[in-house]
């Protein structure tokens, strides 16, 4: 079965509103393997706006389950990363004012600097996946570069869910097809939610996890956060 990465990011977006511990980031994170996710996702920004770098020190040897960072490579990210050392690093191409991750890499003009990054971080026993658009050619240029797994930024699908999922999900098919054709894991993330998740995994069962932040946060506001984790890892059942 698809396993579920539970993002606390907007967790700690809460909390940064207010300032003090208020919702507390580590006892949710506890919480979420508790209630049965998976894996704990964390994506510290240089500015610090939801994780910190001091969050993701204090969870990291708390979580039994699989613990995933996701950044972009700069120094400061690498060595947190180095220093925690995560199930699973997923370097992920966004600018330092993204509100969020808005595309994937280019694998191929990229490969020189992101087979290092692979080559970096593989050494220390970190399984490697990069963040690529639903593209056959991104996938296989990530194999190129040495990384274990991709993960499919999921926005267009989630875009075009609506209107049509079989024409939504036709490149993201293809891209996971180069997937296991080049012997690659297969992750996926952004704005997956109750409705859109159930198809994709079918569509995909050999989707290896989903990491998903904030539409379940949103979803917990109103069921309460271990029903919200029950709900979606019934979706992935289905």
């Amino acid at each position: 079965m698809t396993r579920l990465s539970v993002n606390i990011n907007k967790i700690a977006t809460i909390r940064n509103a207010r300032g003090g511990n208020m919702p507390d980031v580590f006892k949710a994170a506890l919480d979420c393997e508790r209630f049965g996710a998976q894996g704990i996702t964390v994506h510290p920004r240089p500015d610090e706006r939801h994780i910190r770098y001091s969050d993701v020190r204090q969870i990291r040897p708390a979580v039994g389950v699989e613990f995933n960072i996701e950044g972009n490579p700069i120094p400061s990210f690498c060595s947190l990363v180095e220093e925690v050392r995560p199930d699973q690093v997923t370097l992920v191409p966004d600018a330092p004012d993204a509100i969020t991750s808005n595309a994937g890499w280019n694998t191929l003009k990229n490969k020189e600097f992101l087979s290092g990054m692979c080559a970096r971080f593989k050494a220390l026993g970190i399984r490697v996946s990069l963040f690529v658009d639903p593209d056959p050619a991104m996938v296989e240029g990530a194999a190129a570069c040495g990384a274990d797994r991709v993960e499919l930024y999921t926005a267009a699908y989630a875009e075009n869910y609506p209107l049509s999922p079989e024409a939504a999900i036709a490149t993201y098919l293809a891209a996971a097809k180069a997937a296991r054709a080049a012997g690659l894991g297969l992750n996926a993330g952004h704005d997956l939610n109750l409705q859109n998740l159930a198809f994709f995994v079918r569509t995909i069962p050999w989707t290896d996890e989903v990491s998903i932040g904030h539409a379940l946060i949103c979803d917990a506001l109103y069921m309460g956060l271990e029903q919200t984790i029950g709900a979606y890892l019934a979706e992935l059942k289905k």
